[in-house]
């Protein structure tokens, strides 16, 4: 009944990765276009199903363990370190600042 040599157990772990980044650090990306957030999600459920096919489930799953350790360096260290919390991406001002986004939104 349960087999986890499958692609589709590939596939809903990767979307189980996205589902809980996008409740914790969803707001981090209030301002990315709808569209890139989406083909983000679906470049990387090709580019790990593919190195499962290839490869290895080992190395697709360390590729997102990369992944993994680089966001806990963006948000443990990076953010901090410009003075942005990397829980809350405050204050916004100096974030938005960061990512490059018009300050004017955050009147909106």
């Amino acid at each position: 009944m349960w087999d986890l040599t499958t692609y589709w157990f590939d596939f809903s772990m990767v979307s189980f990765v996205y589902a809980v980044g996008n409740i914790i650090f969803g707001h981090f990306e209030e301002h990315t276009p709808k569209w890139r957030r989406v083909l983000k999600y679906l470049l990387t459920i090709v580019v790990i199903v593919t190195i499962v096919h290839f490869s290895s489930r080992t190395y697709a799953y360390g590729l997102l363990g990369v992944v993994f350790l680089y966001a806990i360096y963006v948000h443990g260290y990076l953010l901090p370190k410009k003075g942005i919390n990397g829980l809350t991406g405050e204050p916004k001002d100096k974030y938005y600042e960061m990512r490059g986004w018009d300050k004017e939104k955050l009147r909106k």
